[in-house]
């Protein structure tokens, strides 16, 4: 395998993030005016409560699970949806696939950069901040070890979604409707707005059962674990990675069935 054109790739994302320094600094300073709005309204959720552990998670494992959860987004999300979309709208995917590189692995590597500069410009600095307002709460063992590659496969997940959302364009020529809607289900069954654990019981047992938890869930759940043994976090890394292998063989699938769907408008 040529490692030279996907380093080309990552570097030239990561470039071209660089040159949108600014709009780095006004997500990041986003996130603290975020983490200040959060901080009071799970406060005084918490102050109504008449127990100081809700759902088996205390106020400040909220603040963190919710903060996170947030920065995680922003580190992960790539919205190359639209660009496929626009590509296909354009005609320019026929250019694209022409390339002397499979698509998917395109697309991703392009998107690899901004992956890569957002780490360190947004979930990075709000990693710290966050530690600094909880006074320490995050254990620095174990948990972080699992949660390093358990944050990798939900990049995976992620992206297999999204290209699966991506593909679906060369059959309706329109992404906007589709991808909102798969922003909706996502945000809500991923936990990336309200943590899984306030869910009914039902609501929470189908969550467990789609792949969408996997990608901010699990990485939050095992980061708030305080020494876990490896009878705890095996499960759940195991389940992550059955789903990076399924969606990846089915999206690879359905990639390669609706390809020959491809029609170039005005060509």
């Amino acid at each position: 395998m040529n490692l030279k054109k996907y380093t080309s790739l990552l570097r030239a994302g990561i470039m071209e993030s660089l040159n949108y320094r600014l709009s780095a600094l006004v997500l990041f300073f986003g996130n603290l005016v975020y983490i200040a709005i959060i901080y009071y309204l799970w406060r005084a959720i918490y102050a109504s409560s008449p127990t100081d552990v809700v759902g088996g998670m205390t106020f400040t494992d909220t603040l963190i699970y919710v903060v996170l959860a947030s920065s995680l987004f922003s580190f992960m999300e790539m919205y190359f949806v639209w660009d496929i979309g626009r590509s296909v709208q354009s005609g320019k995917i026929a250019l694209d696939l022409i390339k002397p590189m499979a698509y998917r692995d395109y697309v991703f590597w392009s998107c690899a950069g901004t992956l890569f500069t957002n780490f360190f410009s947004v979930f990075l600095p709000t990693f710290i901040v966050i530690e600094i307002v909880t006074k320490g709460a995050i254990d620095f063992g174990m948990n972080l070890v699992w949660f390093i590659p358990s944050v990798i496969m939900g990049v995976v997940i992620n992206y297999n979604i999204d290209f699966f959302v991506g593909s679906i364009c060369l059959y309706t020529e329109s992404i906007w409707g589709i991808n909102m809607m798969k922003q909706v289900i996502v945000l809500l069954f991923s936990g990336a707005t309200i943590p899984l654990a306030f869910f009914p019981d039902k609501l929470q047992s189908i969550a467990y059962h789609l792949p969408f938890q996997s990608i901010y869930n699990t990485p939050l759940s095992i980061l708030l674990m305080h020494s876990p043994s490896v009878s705890q976090v095996l499960p759940m890394i195991l389940l992550q990675l059955f789903w990076c292998v399924a969606l990846t063989l089915f999206t690879s699938l359905f990639w390669f069935i609706s390809i020959r769907q491809v029609t170039v408008n005005g060509g």
